[in-house]
């Protein structure tokens, strides 16, 4: 006779490759939740500096953006449309300026310089932030009906289109010969630290 009960059976244990794919289920879910915290505060970050640029270009606008046609630009040697044309050379200069450092920027390599590269754009970031003023001073309303006595006093854009009707044909055509010569000195430098053909 065999005394004594039995001793349960242990369960057997999950194979690896179960174990393996639980913690890769986790992990996956766990990188997902992480994807989408920040999602949102890369979109969060989006709306405040759009809310930073955008207020104070709307109270520079009110406090003085209608002396810059109504006064510099008339003042500036050769006229308001040298003025323009100044301005539009200026812009494609700008943008090169705050665009260039940001494409040096590599976050994973070294935080330091990137940050560095970022504080070097500011410059150009401050400059694209001023030219966008003078620009959108001489944008009329779409709708006539918002073309008030305010729009045609000294410097705003209705004042501007009625005295200097081509500004905007003048300030384009500088910013594309400009952005041309931009391109056509890049091509030439590339091509200058391009290895020779073997």
């Amino acid at each position: 006779m065999s005394g004594g009960s039995a001793k349960p059976k242990r369960g057997r244990a999950a194979p690896a490759a179960l174990r393996y794919e639980h913690r890769g289920r986790r992990s996956a879910e766990e990188r997902a939740k992480k994807r989408d915290w920040s999602g949102c505060g890369f979109f969060l970050l989006m709306i405040l500096a759009a809310v930073a640029l955008v207020v104070p270009l709307a109270m520079a606008e009110e406090s003085w953006g209608g002396r810059v046609w109504g006064e510099v630009a008339p003042g500036w040697p050769g006229g308001a449309y040298v003025f323009a044309v100044t301005v539009g050379a200026v812009v494609p200069l700008a943008l090169a300026a705050f665009i260039t450092p940001l494409t040096r920027m590599k976050w994973k390599a070294s935080k330091v310089r990137s940050l560095a590269w970022a504080a070097a754009a500011l410059p150009g970031f401050a400059a694209c932030w001023l030219l966008s003023l003078v620009i959108l001073e001489t944008t009329r309303p779409r709708r006539r009906r918002h073309w008030d006595s305010e729009c045609y006093s000294r410097g705003h854009s209705c004042w501007v289109h009625e005295h200097y009707p081509w500004i905007w044909a003048v300030g384009l055509l500088a910013t594309l010969v400009t952005a041309a010569l931009l391109i056509v000195a890049l091509v030439k430098f590339t091509d200058r630290k391009a290895p020779p053909a073997t």
